[in-house]
């Protein structure tokens, strides 16, 4: 009786084993505890990040389709999401089903054993009775062994009950997994038929494709100025900090120019990382100071005002030399007509999708703005725009896309304020508000590259993000 008794344990112990795995894990997987899974409570919980967007609006006066493309992080569809989830629970439900079956089949053996030890017991129990009547009759020895495995029989009779109990939980569990999956299978059917790898791939060549068309957008109407982000704080009041428009993208250059005026010390960092921690590459000692804080690196050369004069100086960085120079007519200087800050910010130079710039005022044009498009070699005056707005009620401009924007001032509740286009040669009031953090703002100029404004602000160098807008042509316009 030792080795049957010995396979009865291992079986219930196995049995207690799987009943404690099923009550913790199983109904955690198919909502038999505090999670219900229906066909819309439990899919609609999934909530991925949401991925191109295209918003459009009516047709312009000409007819043309105006759109705005909004690009967030890369991310999949929630349709995706909803058919990858379902799919991977029916794989668990039909992987489970699977182990269900096999346990059940070694339950209804391992329930036939059992049954049969009930009747040996029964009978043995009849006998024993018999000897008890008889007793007398048969030797000590005998009786005692008889006793004995009597004793050890007898705490299997409630064991054996409890055994029946769990054979019909396991009858029901199957029943629960064979409507789960009937149910999911009909939801996965109703939200469609798609391979989740096809799935995938579409996206990624939806995404592929509006990339390219993001691209193709280089220019827009400025909508929006968010942040500012705080890179780093030192140095004086005013400074200005940049990188190259046209570098290459492995090329994160930072060129940093404390002060706007007594000074011809530009250091240069080999990126953001390294300008943040104070580690220096090189340093340039110009062989002119410089005035203001509106200088620009376009295209490997720094662009810069030389002090007390209307002379704009082009200086390599590369070869640590001068070259070009040229005097920018009519041009005011050493705050004749500077931004309202002051500081000899009388010329700005910068950069865009277009080009390189020079904006100013002049005597002729009654202390009004005017905007030079250069000759980045040379420096040499390729156009002129005579604008209406005073250059002394300005607090800061830069150009995006051959527009200039102007602020109204350079303290708190700054906002751009006025914008003049060179391609209509036409201006208008616009009032798009931005958050000057720190107060007082000495530079502020736009990077094409990153599609950021780059400012010093009361000695805390900061980045804003800009929004523009885009009017997408299609084949049929002219």
């Amino acid at each position: 009786m030792s080795p049957p008794l010995l396979k009865l344990g291992a079986v219930l112990s196995t049995m207690a084993m799987i009943s404690n795995w099923m009550s913790q894990t199983l109904p955690s997987l198919v909502g038999l505890n505090t999670t219900r899974i229906t066909t819309s409570d439990a899919l609609t919980q999934i909530s991925p990040k949401e991925g191109w967007q295209v918003y459009s609006s009516a047709q312009d006066p000409d007819g043309r389709c105006i759109c705005t493309v909004v690009a967030p992080e890369q991310n999949l569809c929630s349709r995706d999401a909803k058919s990858r989830q379902l799919r991977q629970l029916l794989e668990k439900v039909q992987n489970m089903s699977q182990s269900i079956e096999v346990l059940n089949l070694r339950t209804q053996r391992d329930f036939q054993y059992v049954l049969k030890m009930e009747t040996q017991m029964k009978g043995l129990k009849a006998k024993f009775r018999q000897i008890e009547d008889d007793r007398k009759t048969l030797m000590t020895k005998h009786f005692q062994e008889l006793k004995e495995k009597m004793d050890e029989l007898l705490p299997l009779i409630p064991v054996l009950e409890q055994y029946k109990t769990d054979a019909k939980l396991i009858t029901q569990f199957k029943e629960e997994i064979r409507n789960l999956s009937t149910v999911l299978t009909g939801i996965q059917e109703e939200i469609g038929a798609y391979d989740y790898e096809e799935l995938h791939q579409r996206v990624l060549s939806l995404e592929t494709r509006l990339r390219d068309c993001m691209k193709k957008l280089t220019c827009g109407k400025l909508m929006k100025i968010t942040g500012p982000i705080t890179v780093k704080i030192s140095g004086t009041r005013f400074g200005a900090w940049m990188t190259d428009p046209l570098a290459s993208e492995r090329n994160n250059r930072v060129w940093y120019m404390d002060s706007y005026t007594n000074n011809k010390i530009v250091r240069e960092y080999k990126s953001i990382a390294d300008f943040v921690s104070g580690a220096e590459s090189r340093t340039y000692n110009l062989p002119f100071k410089w005035a203001g804080t509106n200088h620009v690196v376009y295209n490997g050369s720094l662009y810069f005002n030389k002090y007390q004069s209307n002379i704009i100086i082009k200086y390599s960085f590369d070869t640590a030399r001068v070259l070009a120079q040229r005097s920018l007519e009519y041009a005011g200087f050493h705050n004749v007509y500077p931004y309202t800050w002051g500081g000899f910010s009388d010329i700005d130079l910068m950069a865009d999708e277009i080009g390189l710039w020079a904006v100013y005022a002049t005597n002729q044009n009654a202390g009004n703005i005017v905007i030079s498009q250069l000759n980045q070699d040379t420096l040499e005056v390729l156009k002129s725009w005579s604008t209406g707005y005073p250059k002394r009620s300005a607090g800061e401009s830069f150009m995006i896309c051959g527009t200039l924007y102007v602020t109204n001032s350079h303290l708190t509740g700054a906002k751009v304020y006025y914008s003049y286009s060179t391609k209509t040669s036409t201006y208008e009031y616009t009032d798009i508000p931005f958050h000057n953090q720190y107060f007082h703002i000495s530079m502020l100029d736009y990077n094409a590259r990153d599609r950021a404004l780059y400012a010093w602000n009361n000695g805390h160098q900061v980045l804003f993000n800009v929004t523009l807008f885009h009017v997408i042509k299609t084949e049929d316009d002219t």
